[in-house]
């Protein structure tokens, strides 16, 4: 255990991936919002106002899942880390850095409520459908989300330590063939209102409960790769 959480020191020790640079992307997001939202309100658009630039600091996550990997990877095996305590302080150290990222969004729509979206309806952390289970299940959805793009970046940075440039460019490119054939095949069937149907019966908790699922699918095949990985 002691060693495992000397990887997350380890991981901790590069602040600028995982504190500073998600913080000056949400920071950046937020003023662009918000300076769109104060705009529209002074030209008379007074009706509730909501933006996507929430998500760019749980995109940024993917980068950090890549980074976590190529950048720590051989220095924790210089320093005799086993690769089972280098992948279980790495994730521990994602899970308490998506867990602070779901408590700010959190807090932030509790602000945004009290204030009915500072004071010009305009909503940045507070989205309706991804509270519709309240301030806790918003807080699973968003510690969900960043925790799964999270989990792809390194799935994605094992596949290329393992196998190289050529089958990682191989590997997403047939992930994202098999997303537009599910596509196709829900179109041809004519299913789109069932799937709509059944996504919105289990709303934005029961989506990341499910997100839960593949991150665990994910993470347990991250592992069987970065075994066999070339530091």
């Amino acid at each position: 255990m002691t060693r495992t959480l000397n990887v997350v020191r380890m991981q901790l020790i590069n602040r600028q991936t995982y504190i500073w640079v998600p913080v000056i992307v949400l920071l950046g997001s937020f003023a662009i919002a918000f300076a769109v939202y104060e705009l529209l309100f002074s030209v008379g658009v007074t009706t509730p106002k909501y933006g996507g630039g929430a998500q760019a600091p749980l995109w940024y996550f993917g980068v950090v899942g890549v980074q976590a990997l190529t950048l720590t990877f051989p220095f924790s095996q210089a320093m005799s880390v086993t690769r089972r305590e280098f992948y279980i302080g790495t994730l521990v150290t994602a899970g308490i850095t998506s867990v602070l990222l779901s408590v700010i969004f959190v807090i932030g729509g509790l602000v945004e409520q009290a204030t009915r979206g500072w004071g010009i309806e305009g909503y940045f952390f507070y989205l309706p459908w991804l509270w519709e289970a309240g301030p806790l299940g918003a807080g699973v959805v968003f510690f969900a989300i960043a925790l799964l793009f999270f989990v792809v970046g390194f799935w994605a940075a094992t596949i290329y330590k393992r196998f190289g440039a050529l089958a990682t460019t191989a590997t997403l490119i047939g992930t994202a063939a098999l997303l537009v054939a599910l596509a196709w095949l829900i179109t041809a069937t004519g299913s789109w209102p069932a799937v709509t149907e059944r996504f919105v019966a289990l709303g934005a908790l029961g989506l990341a409960v499910w997100g839960l699922v593949l991150i665990t699918v994910l993470a347990a095949s991250s592992f069987l790769t970065l075994r066999r990985a070339v530091p």
